[in-house]
């Protein structure tokens, strides 16, 4: 049976004891990433053990992947991707939602702040997974500001953490604590990537295949995703979760 694992919990268990177990009320997670292909890149499988386990799940794109594919205008582009997001939630057990901001021309400012401020927190989140700040592609910069600006404004009610994207390449300087076992689920976070064949999954899932499993071997499990919690979240809605 999977689970979730905190690193500091993890390092105070015995040897054989190497996973939390815990039954908890159902949740709503809304992940909310820049682009089409970056929640189900970086969380499919937590994402999908959310909807397994009866809670609801939102992918909250800022953008419809406009700029996303060489030869197509914005239009088409946008077109595509997010028919590719939506067969990739189906997968997953999520709703998608989209923002109103375009891919490669993101904004952050105090009318884009206030627009994606109102609809994430009208979706009232137990918890949200947003990029790591520290990122090299700007509109995953974005996407976490505007995230954490709406946590912020909405009195940090929800529980916040950080999800990785190719760490190396996009992702810095990130040193998780959280880990969610995803052994069971990483066949369908692997559906849900090739639902975006626009994109190139062979190679962008390979990198993420990869991932997941250095970070299935710091949390003992097959495969696993990791996160940054925020610590000044509410709780801790991860850890023993599964």
């Amino acid at each position: 049976m999977g689970s979730t694992i905190s690193r500091r919990t993890w390092l105070g268990c015995s040897l054989g004891a190497s996973v939390l177990r815990g039954q908890a009320r159902k949740l709503k997670l809304v992940v909310a990433g820049a682009h089409p292909d970056d929640p189900e890149s970086g969380c499919g499988g937590t994402m999908a053990r959310f909807a397994d386990a009866g809670s609801e799940v939102v992918a909250l794109y800022l953008t419809r992947g406009e700029a996303g594919i060489p030869g197509k205008t914005a239009a088409e582009a946008a077109s595509i991707r997010t028919r590719e997001a939506e067969a990739a939630c189906r997968i997953l057990g999520a709703r998608p939602l989209f923002a109103a901001q375009v891919d490669g021309a993101t904004e952050v400012n105090a009318d884009r702040s206030a627009e994606y401020r109102k609809l994430l927190l009208a979706e009232s989140p137990d918890v949200v997974l947003t990029h790591w700040p520290i990122d090299t592609h700007r509109d995953h910069r974005a996407a976490s500001m505007l995230a954490y600006d709406a946590w912020l404004a909405g009195g940090r009610k929800f529980d916040l953490y950080y999800f990785e994207v190719m760490t190396g390449e996009q992702t810095q300087v990130f040193a998780p604590g959280t880990y969610v076992d995803i052994t069971q689920t990483e066949k369908k976070k692997r559906a849900a990537c090739f639902a975006h064949p626009s994109q190139n999954p062979l190679e962008f899932y390979e990198y993420h295949r990869l991932m997941n499993e250095f970070r299935g071997v710091e949390a003992r499990v097959r495969y696993a995703e990791a996160f940054v919690r925020h610590p000044m979240s509410p709780g801790d809605a991860l850890t023993g979760r599964f």
